[in-house]
């Protein structure tokens, strides 16, 4: 069987756009029979939205789903063979576990076929018999481990015991997939570890494919044969969760999967990185010079005598997790966290050395900030919301201004900037974060905190067009917090977008 037959699910180029919203942003994945897929992401990076679009209750604004190699886009959600299990169950208070779970059994019609005494078949729809729903019911009760219970109210139910029947009345209909929307969500810590494993089980017995949307990075971890991490609309990665873990594509992976140390670095020479004040040996090649990314997993840290690490350090912080203690560790400015079974006490001073092949290197996500702007009749800028101050002199060599504000080149020819477009570019430490919306030039959101070992990245994004300011600050700043940017003119660099033509 080609590897195109065992897709039972193929998302081509979809996209959901809300107003001026976008949702889900040009996706593309496919999911095989039998796979238990999970996507994975914060809050707002569109996870609901595309299994909402498998189900059919969205319709994508543009793009194509497949479901075995035939278009679903636009067909309702009761001709497709999916059932969905939400994070609130939605069961009936008035009905008893049975009812709950044959509800649909009862309504569903099924072709049965009827010979005639002169041979010819007809075939008309009917609706289950007593004996087939109960024997359906009977057998799904028994896999969610629920027997004995089909007359109990389902308020008299503990909030795990709900999720199952919540369970047991998707798999009733027999779905080629089920999906399933956090539905663990509302149980708590020691309940949702013991439904992630009888999830899992249940995957196993069942044969069918569980499409599964959480926030979770544990849940996905535990359960998952494929993970698909999304952010802002857009997948970032799909891979096994081995890969995920140990090859993660960028620093939001890096940080949003498991515990990690993530810092800036540059590679000084083939399979040799710079980063937490050492040069290091490692697997993965970059060009030399090149900036990058660089990921060490808390347990692949290896702590020995302060005079024989590659860099040595203080403990400023040790904690007992259960299975390990976790430290963290001040070397000149960086701060390394180390998950080890063994402890060392705050204060003492102690070697660091990492294999190469625990240092994982990522092509740099950010470099600096860009952005398409215009120049005002004042000689300012306009880019990211907001107005700045800056050197309209940059863009034409040799340039200076007049007394009446224009543009003079060398050879004494006058330029009207007004509405000219440019390119501008920031750098990521050249921009001042101010806790007060109304004292810089423009103003937005704090959307993404990741820490790089001496420095926070922190993403800022406007209101309106959705712009980002990526900004490298050593000041700790919280998730969500509505703030405003300052940046001085001689920060901002810029490049004619268009020809400019003397007056």
């Amino acid at each position: 069987m080609s590897e195109k037959k065992e897709h039972i699910i193929d998302l081509f180029n979809v996209s959901r756009v809300y107003d001026e919203t976008v949702a889900v942003d040009d996706i593309s994945l496919y999911v095989r029979k039998g796979e238990f897929v999970t996507i994975l992401g914060p809050s707002g990076c569109g996870k609901t939205t595309t299994l909402r679009m498998i189900a059919g209750f969205e319709i994508p604004t543009s793009g194509q789903i497949l479901l075995n190699g035939q278009d679903i886009t636009s067909i309702p959600p009761h001709k497709r063979p999916v059932n969905t299990v939400f994070q609130r169950y939605a069961l009936f208070p008035h009905l008893n576990v049975f009812d709950n779970i044959a509800f649909g059994l009862k309504l569903k019609k099924i072709p049965v076929t009827y010979r005639k005494p002169d041979g010819t078949e007809f075939t008309r729809e009917e609706h289950y018999t007593k004996k087939e729903i109960a024997q359906k019911v009977a057998r799904v009760l028994k896999l969610v481990d629920l027997e004995q219970f089909e007359k109990r109210s389902v308020t008299t139910l503990s909030g795990g015991q709900q999720q199952r029947v919540a369970i047991a009345r998707a798999i009733v209909n027999e779905p080629e997939i089920l999906l399933l929307d956090e539905p663990l969500g509302a149980l708590d810590l020691k309940m949702r570890k013991e439904m992630q494993l009888e999830l899992k089980e249940m995957h196993k017995k069942l044969g069918i494919t569980f499409i599964y949307v959480t926030h979770d990075q544990e849940e996905a971890l535990t359960m998952s044969d494929t993970i698909v991490i999304m952010k802002d609309g857009t997948i970032q990665q799909i891979g096994s969760p081995t890969d995920i873990y140990n090859e993660p594509k960028n620093a939001f992976v890096a940080d949003f999967i498991g515990e990690s140390n993530i810092f800036s670095g540059v590679m000084t020479d083939s399979l040799a990185v710079r980063f937490a004040g050492a040069t290091w040996d490692c697997v993965d090649d970059f060009p030399r010079g090149e900036q990058v990314d660089v990921v060490v997993r808390p347990e692949d840290v290896y702590m020995v005598d302060p005079e024989k690490g590659r860099i040595s350090g203080t403990v400023i912080s040790s904690i007992f997790k259960g299975v390990h203690y976790e430290m963290t560790i001040l070397s000149g400015k960086n701060e390394i966290v180390i998950q080890d079974t063994q402890e060392k006490k705050v204060g003492e001073r102690i070697g660091i050395i990492v294999r190469p092949e625990d240092i994982h290197i990522m092509k740099k996500e950010f470099v600096n900030n860009s952005y398409n702007g215009y120049i005002t009749k004042r000689n300012t800028v306009c880019f990211g919301e907001g107005e700045f101050e800056c050197d309209v002199t940059q863009l034409i060599a040799g340039s200076k201004l007049d007394e009446d504000g224009y543009l003079v080149d060398g050879e004494g020819r006058k330029y009207d900037l007004t509405d000219v477009k440019v390119v501008v570019s920031v750098g990521l430490k050249d921009i001042e974060i101010i806790d007060n919306e109304t004292d810089g030039q423009s103003a937005g959101q704090i959307v993404s905190i990741i820490y790089k070992g001496d420095h926070y990245q922190v993403i800022i994004r406007t209101p309106e067009e959705e712009e980002d300011f990526v900004v490298d600050t050593e000041y700790t700043w919280n998730e969500n917090d509505r703030v405003s940017v300052s940046i001085k003119p001689e920060h901002i660099r810029m490049r004619l977008a268009e020809e400019v033509k003397p007056l």
